[in-house]
């Protein structure tokens, strides 16, 4: 059975970090690559970051970049997103997803870029910033 379980959600003040982690059974995820979404205002969900399933590509969103980091441990099945200097507007419940109609091995590129691309998904996790 495909599941994915995102942990790691909590209250953090701003300024602080937390790690998300999104652990995959049924699959494995040096097979497909793994994307990170939340709720944004005007879209259903809106992409934080994604990583490859083997040749270690990954992507941010300007709203994220040089604050997260996603990275993935082969050996736990679980892809990871560091998120520090966490800010009032990183506010959301945070989603680990992917898309199993994709090719074994396919690269990032051949992903979708909207939620509505991915067919597997997590329960997510809430990540609540504020003092």
């Amino acid at each position: 059975q495909v599941q994915l379980v995102e942990s790691g959600g909590g209250l953090v003040q701003p300024g602080g970090s937390l790690r998300l982690s999104c652990a995959a059974s049924g699959f494995s995820l040096d097979d497909y690559a793994i994307c990170w979404f939340r709720p944004a205002p005007g879209k259903e969900r809106e992409g934080v970051s994604c990583i490859s399933s083997s040749d270690g590509v990954t992507s941010y969103a300007d709203s994220v970049k040089g604050r997260a980091i996603v990275s993935r441990d082969s050996a736990k099945n679980t892809v990871y997103l560091q998120m520090n200097s966490l800010k009032p507007e990183d506010t959301a419940v945070y989603y680990c997803a992917t898309d199993l109609s994709q090719p074994s091995g396919a690269p990032l590129y051949m992903y979708g870029s909207s939620w509505s691309d991915f067919d597997s998904w997590g329960q997510g996790t809430q990540v609540t910033v504020s003092s």
